[in-house]
């Protein structure tokens, strides 16, 4: 899952990249509104943590914007301010949550999973399940009836998101999108070896393959 960090605090913008990395999100940072304004809507992020106090445009404008032109995109709002006043004027503008500083990192992880699920339609339960398959996101493990299966980071990042989108045809050009941050190249043949590996660990029929469209996952699990 592809995130961007829109936060003008540095080492708090390193401590949450750090963090979420660890958790298999890739991240895009930007320390500026305008900056923000602009790519929000031009990179297809499955969501957006959103800094109020920012510098060249606030993030309250952002966010006003980015719905205004029809973004659809879960953005989760962190502040520094504390009134229920301002909290409100966030949800106003389009925040689908609300944070504030200080907070705890895993906080922060649980409000990314819970909004991450509601976007998808995916009960927001302690595991991801998908028929027999259940993934335990804080541990990077999967479970196939009842047995663990163990994932590389790849592998997890990947199953994630096709658990998240069930059922639908996804392109290798579109699963590296949404898998890699802004920096990293893409190369689809990556997708197909982890699409190959999961095929090992948790059988073949679990991901379609459709010549020229892309894989869909949801077989028999």
């Amino acid at each position: 899952m592809r995130l961007l960090l829109v936060e003008d605090n540095v080492p708090l913008a390193d401590e949450l990249i750090a963090s979420l990395g660890r958790q298999g999100y890739a991240v895009d940072w930007l320390a500026d509104g305008r900056d923000a304004d602009y790519q929000g809507t031009s990179e297809p992020y499955d969501l957006i943590v959103l800094d109020l106090g920012l510098p060249g445009k606030p993030g309250l404008d952002v966010l006003r914007d980015w719905r205004g032109r029809g973004l659809a995109t879960p953005v989760l709002v962190l502040t520094a301010r504390g009134s229920w006043a301002e909290r409100i004027e966030g949800l106003k503008a389009g925040a689908d949550d609300y944070l504030t500083k200080p907070f705890h990192p895993e906080e922060l992880a649980l409000r990314i999973q819970a909004l991450l699920r509601r976007a998808s339609g995916v009960p927001n339960q302690p595991l991801l399940e998908v028929g027999a398959l259940a993934l335990d996101e804080q541990r990077g493990v999967c479970r196939q009836d009842g047995n663990e299966v163990s994932l590389t980071a790849g592998e997890f990042r990947l199953l994630r998101y096709f658990m998240l989108h069930p059922g639908r045809m996804l392109s290798k050009s579109q699963l590296a999108e949404h898998l890699y941050d802004g920096e990293t190249e893409r190369d689809s043949n990556v997708i197909e070896v982890l699409v190959n590996r999961l095929r090992g660990k948790l059988g073949r029929d679990v991901i379609e393959t459709r010549r020229g469209q892309g894989y869909r996952f949801g077989g028999s699990v």
